[in-house]
């Protein structure tokens, strides 16, 4: 399937309606770019994140792929405009995520070490996002692996669900799979949360550790 420059596809596991429609009600108040085209893929029965993600990548032909939680919600109307801007500063770049390790921990947890990004500090501020795009001031993040709630691409690499038939590590294991193509992944700096995460629905923490031991398997040596 060729590549449309000027579509961008918003690829989200469904299995929660409820989340699903305010997930979309934010998507439908973002600014799209002059000569853009949004559309919103829901994939449904999902056998796992990595068969859900390589199912909606076969369904569209948008260049620009956003995969996230049905459980996140776009806070930054601009966000559509602040991700081309970023793509366009380095063409290396082709995956952007809100959430990130500079170093990818010993432990294959992405939690476990330092990581930056923007999205658990709220506060009660009136937060006036007119007029606010993204720009080189703020400053972007080389990362080795972003969090999972939201993943932007430019560039088509296929999900691991060979190994990763759950719902753990698949956004780890995609991230080092950017990287041994030789692509970048950032973190661009947000003076707010670009999305907020519900995290109220939460999958069991069962096979957990099954997860961190396959993706150390294929990808240990390569952390540092």
């Amino acid at each position: 399937m060729g590549k449309n420059k000027r579509k961008i596809a918003f690829i989200i596991c469904v299995n929660d309606d409820l989340f699903f429609k305010e997930c979309q009600l934010y998507i439908n108040q973002l600014s799209v770019p002059e000569g853009f085209v949004v559309e919103i893929i829901d994939v449904r029965g999902a056998k796992s994140m990595c068969d859900g993600y390589n199912q909606g990548m076969t369904r569209t032909d948008a260049r620009y792929k956003v995969y996230m939680h049905q459980d996140v919600f776009i806070l930054n109307p601009n966000f559509l405009v602040d991700i081309l801007e970023v793509f366009a500063q380095d063409r290396k770049t082709a995956m952007i995520g809100v959430i990130g390790s500079m170093i990818m921990p010993a432990s294959g947890v992405m939690s476990h070490g330092e990581r930056v990004g923007n999205l658990y500090e709220f506060d009660n501020e009136n937060v006036d996002y007119n007029g606010y795009e993204f720009n080189k001031e703020h400053g972007i993040h080389e990362v080795e692996a972003i969090d999972g709630l939201i993943m932007v691409t430019k560039e088509d690499v296929p999900w691991r669900s060979d190994l990763f038939d759950g719902w753990y590590f698949y956004d780890a294991s995609q991230s080092f799979e950017f990287r041994r193509r030789g692509y970048n992944i950032v973190v661009p700096v947000q003076k707010k949360p670009w999305v907020a995460h519900d995290e109220s629905s939460q999958f069991t923490q069962w096979n957990f550790d099954k997860y961190r031991r396959i993706f150390l398997g294929e990808y240990g040596d390569e952390i540092r």
